[in-house]
């Protein structure tokens, strides 16, 4: 099906079996993510949510909820994008068979953006109040867009081809911004759009942003997808959605989706910033609120019957997880092949995507005279910490592919139980001190600053790694409840954390209790806040461990050592998993607002029988 508009997406969704209507009124602050996140989380369908208080305007939510939902809907033409993405990995096996160039000139059309003065979406003119105000966390500092389509042109060579359109979240309300003349945008200077206002700033000139909702659903696809250099986004949309972007430019040279549902024009002048958050955001917390760019509102056009598209965003699985699969499944070849020697790689998605990366590569060319160890795994790892959005990960962990060549980056606990049974503590670990981070993780003392570490994984089995909770453990003051969150791993809990002082005698006096104990099966000791619901589920042990420690500062270890400046341990590896103070705030529902929507969920309700 090639969706013209996502009313088209909506229908067709809805005459197949994998849309509901909601037609009670929903409240944007709060019940509406509220609605969203419970039926998401037990795999239910897109929602149509017929009547939003406070707003003229219906929206759609967890269209691409599901991997398989998002494959119907580009049903069509996911095979065609599969074959053009695997002729820019290899052009020249594509050559020796011109048949199938032929097969694909359709798609490779329909690629193209158009220009084009019929414009849907200039039907009419709103405000920003007028919008869905959805407010997805208590604590949020308003309501945002979570699924816009954010454009922008290179100043130095206008024009849709070297233009940028990325997903990066809006703040309508709140905070200090003038209601209906700013908004807020959060994103990275290194990001697409972060050069283009680079680009203007210097010329001391505004640049010009317009922030498409809706449209049909490749637009918002492509506004997510890490594409490679060269490739622009447009071009992505068009052949994922077998139809050309449709654009015009409105009076003020802003550049218009005509097929979206509604778009929000304006500028950003420079050095213009305000103060945007907080937002429940994708790993587990609030993101905090910071400076960050400024836009000033010039219109909002919107189309007649407009939708207004939008997701929740929370602690891992949400809806963006399977946008997430289905990214991985069209672009998985193309990473492993630009980088030598690398197999696959996986963004743990359970640990909030960017933190935790798993990795597998080649032991190709070293020869092993006395013992196997990680060599050319290593020089793999600096090529991934040195690759887009890989660059922000802090734990990455890297096997070699020979010591078992159907070992999968997706079945996590069966590839930690390789590591744990491999690592060598005294030498599998490098570390990388006073780096960047993603501007989202707390886990450092400030913004942006943190560590890395990678872990490699190379050689023979050298322990047997522990399947039952140990009862001969003895623990000193302040720790207690040992748990067993997979095979090789204790969790405990222990008192809260104060400072770093603190924590530094408070693992010196677990290593000295810890060093002469029997502790041969162990491999990694997880300090936490919880013990039992670090040892619920492998999603539980990911998120405690690896979204909110920092290594440089909370990596510890029994019997630990430095030598020429390499720091390792003889015993287990510990790693200090507890909130800090100075982490931002978990997320957490407001339980008046579930009890409200529990009743959308009884009996003569719209989402009765989906419990």
């Amino acid at each position: 099906m090639h969706y013209s508009s996502l009313q088209q997406a909506v229908d067709d969704l809805e005459k197949h079996g994998h849309l509901i209507r909601i037609k009670e009124e929903v409240d944007p602050n709060l019940q509406m993510s509220s609605i969203h996140l419970r039926v998401h989380e037990m795999g239910g369908p897109a929602l149509l949510y017929e009547n939003v208080k406070g707003s003229p305007f219906m929206a759609v939510s967890n269209l691409f909820g599901t991997l398989e939902r998002s494959r119907f809907m580009f049903r069509k033409t996911l095979p065609i994008v599969d074959a053009l993405v695997k002729i820019k990995i290899d052009p020249i096996s594509a050559i020796k068979k011109p048949i199938n160039l032929l097969k694909l000139i359709p798609g490779a059309l329909t690629a193209l953006p158009m220009k084009s003065s019929f414009s849907p979406v200039k039907f009419g003119t709103t405000t920003i109040d007028q919008l869905p105000q959805i407010i997805h966390w208590p604590k949020d500092g308003g309501a945002f867009v979570t699924l816009p389509q954010v454009y922008t042109e290179d100043i130095d060579f206008p024009g849709v081809t070297k233009s940028n359109l990325g997903m990066y979240r809006i703040q309508l309300s709140g905070n200090e911004y003038l209601q209906n003349k700013e908004i807020g945008l959060h994103y990275q200077l290194h990001r697409g759009i972060g050069v283009h206002q680079s680009k203007s700033d210097a010329k001391n000139k505004p640049l010009k942003v317009s922030i498409f909702i809706g449209g049909p659903p490749s637009h918002s696809f492509a506004a997510v997808m890490p594409l490679p250099e060269g490739l622009s986004e447009l071009n992505f949309a068009g052949a994922l959605g077998g139809r050309r972007f449709r654009y015009s430019y409105d009076e003020n040279q802003n550049l218009i989706s005509n097929d979206a549902d509604f778009v929000i024009t304006g500028e950003v002048m420079p050095g213009a910033v305000k103060p945007e958050g907080p937002f429940g955001d994708h790993l587990g917390y609030y993101s905090l609120k910071h400076l960050f760019p400024l836009m000033k509102v010039n219109k909002v056009y919107h189309k007649r019957n407009a939708l207004w598209a939008f997701t929740v965003v929370g602690r891992p699985p949400q809806e963006d997880t399977a946008f997430g699969q289905l990214i991985h499944e069209i672009t998985g070849p193309v990473v492993p092949n630009s980088i030598p020697g690398l197999h696959d790689v996986h963004a743990v998605d359970a640990a909030g995507v960017h933190p935790l990366l798993l990795a597998v590569g080649s032991e190709r060319y070293t020869p092993y005279i006395n013992e196997r160890k990680p060599q050319e795994i290593l020089t793999i790892a600096n090529h991934i910490l040195g690759f887009g959005q890989m660059s922000l990960a802090k734990y990455l962990f890297i096997v070699a592919k020979e010591d078992n060549p159907s070992i999968n980056i997706h079945h996590i606990k069966d590839y930690f139980i390789h590591v744990f049974e491999r690592i060598d503590w005294k030498r599998d670990l490098h570390f990388q001190t006073n780096t960047s981070i993603d501007t989202l993780d707390y886990s450092g003392e400030s913004l942006n600053s943190g560590s890395k570490v990678v872990i490699a994984a190379a050689g023979n089995v050298i322990r047997k790694l522990i399947t039952q909770t140990p009862s001969h453990i003895n623990l000193p003051v302040g720790f207690k409840n040992i748990q067993l969150p997979m095979p090789g791993v204790i969790s405990i809990t222990a008192d809260s954390f104060i400072n770093y002082e603190k924590a530094s005698k408070e693992m010196g006096e677990l290593n000295d209790a810890l060093c002469n104990q029997e502790l041969g099966e162990i491999a990694l000791i997880v300090v936490c806040d919880n013990s039992d619901f670090c040892a619920q589920s492998i999603n539980n042990f990911v998120w405690t461990t690896f979204t909110k420690s920092n290594p440089s500062h909370d990596i510890y270890g029994v019997n630990s050592f430095t030598h020429f400046k390499h720091w390792g341990c003889k015993g287990p590896l510990i790693i200090d998993a507890r909130k800090k103070p100075f982490h931002a705030p978990d997320l957490i529902l407001d339980n008046a607002t579930e009890k409200k929507v529990d009743a959308l969920f009884s009996k003569g309700h719209s989402l009765h029988g989906l419990a």
